[in-house]
């Protein structure tokens, strides 16, 4: 072979060689090249996502996803991240899903397989609670729409009660002035048969004045005396009741006791008693009722004794007393 074919056989090898090494170096170039792009993306959307700014920074990993195939599966699991990232106002659990689930359908090697099958798992739970605080918050806005319809009900009960309850009170009221009727007219009834008392009878030990009438009794009352109720009245203030012979000298119609039949203590023997005494009598004994502020006590007053000596019926009773006793009916008091 001449030195001319040698060096064109030498030629022809190293064309052949380059036509098969050029493409190999193209490619592995481009591939480096390629590797150094998707970094630098990479920083770019970490650092949009440090700035606040998620939708800049989904946009780039989008870019990633559609020109680095190789680095998809890490911009899927990215993207995810974000769409499920606490501090995105805009965050959205189902896309994050979404790409989570595309990265393990379509990169079931990738090293991030295992994360995003965490992560779904957790979003599921997450779903599924906030699927029952809906239903809940749901069953919420139901009942609060219903007690509000029943609290409508409620109102018109009320006041259907509060107007029955004001009907009540009109017909006590009514009943009480036909039982005050009947009363009176019993009473008239009475004193046209029997005629008035001419006398009134109090014995203290027994608590008990009974109206007569020519030597019948018409009427009996249980009574109270004065807080110091044993012996007969010597003194102004000793809160003892009498004991004699007296009469009924006047009334009071408008007392602050309801009605007062004032007896005519002292007679001459009270007089006399104090004067050796050297203390003056007192006076102003009355039968009377009950003070205006104790009326609804009623008998009950009778249980212990509390007047300044007077004698103490109830408000109905000294309405009875004061149409059957006129002035003038004389008023004896036992011991």
């Amino acid at each position: 072979m001449s030195k001319e074919q040698g060096r064109a056989g030498g030629h022809l090898f190293f064309l052949i060689a380059a036509i098969i090494i050029a493409p190999v170096l193209v490619c592995g170039c481009g591939g480096l090249y390629e590797g150094y792009l998707a970094k630098s993306s990479f920083a770019e959307a970490d650092n949009f996502f440090h700035q606040g700014n998620y939708k800049a920074s989904l946009g780039k990993y989008g870019q990633i996803i559609e020109k680095y195939p190789a680095a998809a599966d890490r911009a899927l699991f990215e993207t995810g991240i974000i769409h499920a990232y606490a501090g995105n106002e805009q965050r959205d659990y189902r896309k994050s899903l979404e790409f989570f689930q595309k990265l393990i359908k379509e990169y079931p090697d990738s090293g991030y397989r295992q994360n995003s099958e965490v992560m779904i798992s957790q979003i599921n739970n997450v779903l599924a609670r906030d699927k029952m605080i809906q239903a809940q918050q749901a069953r919420i806005e139901v009942l609060e729409r219903q007690a509000r319809g029943k609290g409508g009900e409620i109102i018109t009960k009320q006041n259907e009660i509060e107007l029955l309850k004001q009907d009540i009170s009109n017909k006590r009221n009514e009943i009480a002035a036909h039982q005050k009727k009947i009363a009176a007219l019993e009473l008239k009834i009475f004193s046209i048969q029997h005629g008035h008392a001419d006398k009134i009878l109090i014995e203290k030990k027994e608590r008990r004045m009974t109206l007569l009438s020519k030597g019948k009794a018409l009427k009996t009352y249980r009574i109270a005396l004065g807080q110091n109720p044993v012996g007969p009245k010597e003194r102004q203030g000793d809160n003892k009741t009498p004991e004699g012979i007296y009469m009924i000298d006047s009334r009071n119609r408008g007392s602050i006791y309801h009605i007062s039949l004032r007896i005519s203590y002292p007679n001459e023997r009270d007089k006399k008693r104090a004067n050796e005494l050297g203390v003056p009598p007192g006076g102003d004994i009355m039968i009377h009722g009950l003070k205006d502020s104790f009326s609804q006590i009623g008998e009950l007053h009778t249980r212990r004794d509390w007047t300044n000596g007077c004698i103490a019926v109830t408000d109905q009773e000294i309405e009875e007393i004061d149409k059957l006793a006129p002035n003038g009916t004389v008023v004896e008091i036992r011991p």
